[in-house]
């Protein structure tokens, strides 16, 4: 009998084992981790995965490797397509006005970098690394190794936590003209890959999940490429954009003045028609050529600097997943691709950002995630870049603050669909009124799926710039110019290059109608009606309804 039991007993702890071992081994599931990559005005149009007429020369197919094997978003916005403004917005889930970062001089301290903040309360170890622009030390990060100010291409100087040869200290650095950070030797684009792995590798607490802000200087201006890409697409003839030679009925006279009288001073330009500020200057092109062939030169060269640029980031993507792969991380981690906004590379004869126009607006948004996230889906829901915090957030098992303005999709990356109520417009503002010589009106306006309504109201916000004296084109101090008040209109769906401002065709004044009064919501909703402003609002209500 006693053998008996002993056998049971020893069949029994057995059993209790196994099933020990059993439970042992399920766990309790990871949190995933957080890989955001953004690279500084790379826009879709350079994205192979959103089949621009660029996508041929096959430039990002690492990049691409997110779209394919996770969701790609057609309609991806910024709230404000300038570096700075963007990023706080990023940060904190607010739009500008109410995180206060309206432009460039904009600076976000640490009680305001909510997006660390909330993730460290749920166990997260985060870092940024790379272009932070934000003007305060990152502090709400565990971790961060950035550049001063905008960062250089070659031999950047950087600020790391914790380290006793860098301390980040804007203010002091940039009154006296001094760095105290720590230079290294090298393109900016392997450097931030460089400190990157080396932080995954050696630096991160690895019994806790991390999020990772992994973030590129290039492509920015003035498109400073590695050596190595020299020959890179040289032989190569990069497609044009027909908007490139002939604008059509795209702007209005505030984007040209009456009768043209600023379009020669109004927007950057690829060619001579812009006096102030054209690509063809940067890129050293002879300016005594015919303006057909200066804006060809000028246009090639400026595409393949950009391209290269871009060529330079899509390989340190690699060496990122290559990592990620080794380790095992790769299916565990989110992994999401943008840029801080988009770009202008020639439409309409544009350079740079700064435009509500789609190139400039539209931001390039990948995310994969194959435990949730469907390999090759797209979705053409309306998205921003205030909804990037949120979602990230509750990804990551956490709720949205009531603080934060923007609203989760992570719905609608794990099913592909809106869920109800779904946003179905995005917001856009552009303060810096005829700034840095690229002279771009100051501007706000709603985009649709179908429509897209912006107005020009041409004035500044900063009282610094309160006086203006014309003193020939190329020594206005342009930013204290009021330029011409103007609505523009674009049918989306049938003009989806934005060709034909139809804003007087009496046919869309419905729509129009519709439009100012969603436009109008918004703007009280996002505390955007620019009570601190006034000049602002007298300028806007005596134009609203302009025809």
């Amino acid at each position: 009998m006693k053998k008996i039991q002993l056998a049971l007993f020893i069949l029994l702890m057995a059993i209790i084992s196994a099933c020990n071992g059993k439970v042992k081994k399920i766990g309790t599931p990871k949190k995933p981790n957080i890989l955001f990559i953004m690279s500084d005005d790379h826009t879709s149009q350079a994205i192979g995965a959103y089949g621009s007429r660029l996508a041929k020369l096959n430039p990002t197919p690492n990049i691409d490797r997110i779209a394919n094997e996770g969701m790609l978003f057609e309609n991806a916005f910024c709230t404000n397509a300038i570096c700075t403004p963007s990023r706080a917005t990023i940060i904190t889930g607010q739009y500008s006005q109410a995180n206060g970062v309206l432009d460039l001089d904009g600076h976000l301290p640490a009680n305001k970098q909510y997006l660390p903040q909330e993730m460290r309360k749920i166990g997260y170890e985060t870092a940024v690394i790379g272009k932070w622009h934000l003007k305060d030390q990152p502090n709400a990060f565990d971790y961060y190794k950035v550049f001063y100010n905008q960062g250089e291409y070659f031999n950047p100087v950087m600020y790391e936590k914790g380290s006793t040869d860098s301390v980040y200290n804007y203010k002091v650095h940039r009154a006296k003209g001094t760095f105290a950070g720590k230079r290294y030797e090298g393109h900016s684009s392997d450097i931030v890959t460089d400190a990157s792995l080396n932080w995954l590798q050696n630096k991160r607490d690895k019994s806790k999940p991390f999020m990772l802000l992994h973030h590129f200087k290039a492509p920015h201006d003035m498109f400073e490429f590695a050596p190595r890409y020299s020959n890179y697409l040289e032989d190569v003839e990069i497609p044009e954009p027909a908007s490139l030679y002939d604008n059509q009925n795209n702007g209005s006279v505030a984007t040209r003045g009456y009768n043209n009288s600023l379009i020669d001073t109004i927007g950057s330009s690829i060619g001579h028609r812009n006096v102030i500020r054209n690509m063809g200057m940067h890129m050293d092109i002879d300016q005594s050529l015919p303006e057909n062939e200066y804006k060809k030169l000028a246009y090639q060269e400026y595409l393949k600097r950009y391209l290269r640029c871009v060529k330079g980031v899509d390989d340190n993507v690699k060496r990122i997943f290559d990592y990620l792969e080794k380790e095992g991380l790769m299916d565990n981690t989110i992994i999401v691709y943008t840029g801080d906004q988009g770009f202008m590379l020639g439409e309409h004869d544009y350079i740079d950002k700064r435009w509500m126009y789609e190139e400039a607006m539209r931001m390039p948004f990948m995310v994969r995630y194959p435990k949730k996230i469907e390999a090759g889906s797209r979705t053409n829901a309306i998205v921003n870049n205030a909804d990037y915090a949120p979602t990230i957030l509750e990804l990551a098992g956490a709720e949205t603050p009531e603080y934060m303005q923007g609203h989760s999709f992570a719905h609608i990356l794990e099913t592909g669909e809106e869920p109800d109520g779904w946003q179905q417009a995005t917001y856009y503002r552009y303060w810096m009124h005829m700034a840095h010589r690229h002279n771009n009106p100051a501007h706000f306006g709603i985009r649709t799926k179908d429509y897209k309504l912006i107005m020009f109201y041409g004035a500044n916000y900063d009282s610094r710039f309160a006086n203006w004296q014309a003193e020939g084109k190329k020594k206005r101090p342009v930013p204290a110019m009021k330029t011409p008040v103007a609505w523009e209109f674009y049918d989306l769906k049938s003009d989806p290059n934005e060709m034909d401002n139809k804003y007087s065709n009496p046919e869309y004044a419905p729509i129009i109608k519709e439009l100012k009064q969603q436009l109008t919501a918004k703007r009280k909703e996002l505390n955007e009606e620019d009570n601190n402003y006034p000049q602002l609002k007298e300028i806007i209500d005596a134009h609203w309804d302009d025809m």
